[in-house]
């Protein structure tokens, strides 16, 4: 009885301080009188026949974000060759700045051993070529030669890449890329290969690279010769802990969506086995990216879906790109829808959000899209032909172990630190310790993490005594005190 009235007293004393979580609506920006998804970072209006491209970021060491993009259409042969613009922020996306204009195409941005650097296929396509900055994408190399940026050259075929990941594992850095040497019709063209380097090694000398083969696709792989051709590939990790690829596969009208994952048993080989690899997967017939989450242990991507919705018999998979989402698998091979990022379904044909590339950042996932929208100039080409690369921020916080502010897999006196550093801070959110989305905070906040103490770790100290010796100071009234006195009694874990 005297524990209960303990507890009541305690409950009573909490709706004393829980606030009411302040509505925050999705981020869009005000372009010409039209609400636009996200943060607009750049603009091409169809009229210029200049559209965005390829969407790229990454998050320096100091906590800044790069992006680029690149431009392609009927009117960027002005110079000769397409172009790459890249843009960086200093305030977690919410407002860029160009940065430079660089000679190049559909390339990724990494940050590896302090430098950024920027792998793909130049204008032309018959070299695959890296480029590196030491000052955060303002100034970079220029590849001229096989020792300092020109990976691959072939004078019969060409290149192909996108904004796709990287992976290090054992030791080396890993890439997937395509080729086009068996020529035929778009996709079908394209063989699959891998590459890797060790993570000492100078990335801008070719002799660095080990490739392994390049695979074909074959379109008896699926039903009615349907498997029409792959591009466009991840390097990642299985859970053997292998290096895969998992790679965009294109399907007729109407048809599911479907990946498929090559195997990388050495440096130098890839597998494939259409009878188990070949996958369904929603999104999987556009561009995606995947990224394996060490705190929720999960696999994630952000990809454009096709679900009941937007689903047309008439119209392939691969040309309906208006519903951004966030999915997530344990295995590689059976994906979750977690979360609809943005959809607007209003014309298919001149709405599309693509191509996205993103990073984590903390319990949060930053995004950019290669965006095609009304902008108040007459929209989009079409879904395909973007004018717009935006920016969007997500969290991923319903994936992780309640109490893990920091997103590291564990709640341990960081995240309990986290908490301390923000008590009774308003519009907060789970990286600064609100854990339950009420938009503060507080004793609720600090119950969720002692639950959860030590999860993921071996500690051998318990909630109580890490609260007592973190020496934190939580500055409230007296009777708040109280109540963390309280529940520090009540939440004795390990």
């Amino acid at each position: 009885m005297l524990e209960q009235m303990r507890i009541s007293w305690i409950v009573g004393l909490m709706a004393l301080v829980l606030s009411a979580s302040p509505n925050i609506s999705a981020q869009t920006t005000l372009f010409n009188g039209v609400e636009v998804p996200g943060v607009v970072i750049a603009h091409s209006p169809a009229s210029s026949e200049k559209y965005i491209s390829c969407p790229a970021i990454a998050i320096l060491p100091n906590g800044d974000y790069v992006a680029s993009h690149n431009i392609f259409g009927p009117n960027t042969t002005d110079v000769g060759i397409y172009l790459t613009r890249v843009y960086r922020s200093t305030d977690k996306g919410q407002t860029w700045s160009h940065a430079v204009t660089l000679n190049h195409l559909q390339a990724n941005l990494f940050v590896h051993n302090q430098a950024l650097y920027m792998l793909g296929a130049p204008g032309g396509r018959k070299e695959l070529t890296i480029r590196k900055s030491t000052n955060g994408g303002l100034t970079w190399t220029s590849p001229t030669n096989s020792t300092n940026g020109i990976l691959l050259s072939s004078s019969v075929y060409g290149y192909h890449t996108s904004s796709v990941p990287m992976v290090v594992h054992d030791g080396r850095i890993w890439r997937a890329y395509e080729d086009n040497a068996t020529g035929g019709d778009w996709p079908g063209q394209f063989r699959a290969a891998m590459m890797s380097a060790p993570i000492g090694s100078d990335l801008l000398n070719a002799a660095s690279w080990t490739h392994t083969n390049a695979l074909a696709s074959n379109p008896s792989w699926l039903p009615g010769n349907d498997f029409r051709g792959w591009l466009e590939s991840n390097a990642v990790v299985d859970r053997n802990g292998q290096v895969v690829n998992v790679i965009r596969v294109d399907v007729s009208e109407g048809k599911p969506e479907k990946a498929a994952i090559i195997r990388s048993p050495n440096l130098n080989t890839l597998t494939f086995n259409p009878g188990n690899d070949i996958i369904d997967m929603p999104g999987g017939t556009k561009k995606f990216t995947i990224r394996y989450s060490p705190a929720a242990d999960k696999y994630l991507t952000v990809a454009s879906i096709v679900n009941e919705d937007n689903y047309d018999p008439n119209r392939k998979p691969e040309r309906i790109r208006n519903i951004m989402a966030l999915l997530s698998s344990d295995n590689l091979e059976s994906w979750t829808v977690e979360q609809i990022i943005v959809q607007d379904l209003s014309d298919v044909s001149k709405i599309g959000f693509q191509y996205m590339d993103w990073q984590f950042d903390g319990s949060d996932i930053v995004i950019v899209s290669r965006t095609a929208y009304p902008d108040g100039l007459g929209g989009a080409h079409n879904f395909h032909d973007a004018n717009f690369m935006t920016f969007h921020r997500v969290s991923y916080s319903s994936l992780l172990t309640p109490g893990d502010a920091n997103a590291d897999g564990m709640v341990t006196l960081a995240d309990l630190q986290i908490l301390g550093d923000h008590w009774l801070s308003g519009s907060a959110d789970w990286n600064q310790a609100d854990f339950n989305g009420d938009g503060v905070v507080n004793l609720a906040d600090l119950q969720i993490l002692g639950d959860h103490w030590g999860s993921g770790t071996t500690l051998d100290i318990r909630f109580d005594q890490a609260l007592q010796q973190s020496g934190l100071a939580v500055p409230e009234p007296g009777a708040l005190c109280m109540l963390v006195a309280a529940a520090s009694g009540l939440i004795l874990r390990r």
